[in-house]
């Protein structure tokens, strides 16, 4: 069986819960967000209307090797939540759970990744060496770019 991994942020957004809700709902703010090393490209024509059964397709480069990347919106609760999954993709699961919570200080915004990767022991091995750092990497471009365009903590 293969083994479920799980990444979680959490950072306070000095804004509103709807503008912060709305931010990260705009499929077209992903670019914005994710490091250039991804080469990061939404390939769905935008304005993309966000509702559960939304199929976003994009493409990355891990490595210098393009992927294609589809995921699919399970559920959507505005302004509060949203679950993205992989339905194609470089992992064997990708679920990914944003929350919003309003805060007095501004918006609480957690993400809560569970993911699991292909090829058994050398896919654990690759998550020891390579795809936890790189996605911490990843998520920590994330806070420091909402951080500046939004106002963090």
């Amino acid at each position: 069986m293969p083994h479920t991994y799980l990444l979680e942020r959490e950072q306070l957004v000095r804004r509103p819960l709807a503008e912060v809700f709305a931010f990260f709902a705009d499929a077209g703010n992903l670019e914005a967000i994710t490091p250039a090393f991804l080469n990061f490209r939404i390939l769905t024509p935008q304005p993309i209307a966000m509702q559960p059964g939304t199929l976003i397709d994009y493409q990355i480069k891990l490595v210098g090797v393009p992927l294609k990347w589809r995921t699919r919106i399970e559920e959507y609760e505005a302004p509060r939540r949203f679950v993205d999954v992989q339905l194609r993709g470089p992992y064997r699961l990708w679920h990914h759970t944003h929350e919003f919570e309003a805060t007095p200080e501004g918006t609480r915004v957690r993400d809560r990744v569970r993911y699991q990767l292909y090829l058994g022991p050398l896919g654990r091995a690759a998550h020891a060496i390579w795809v936890r750092r790189t996605l911490e990497r990843i998520f920590d471009h994330r806070r420091r770019t909402i951080d500046r365009l939004l106002g963090g903590d």
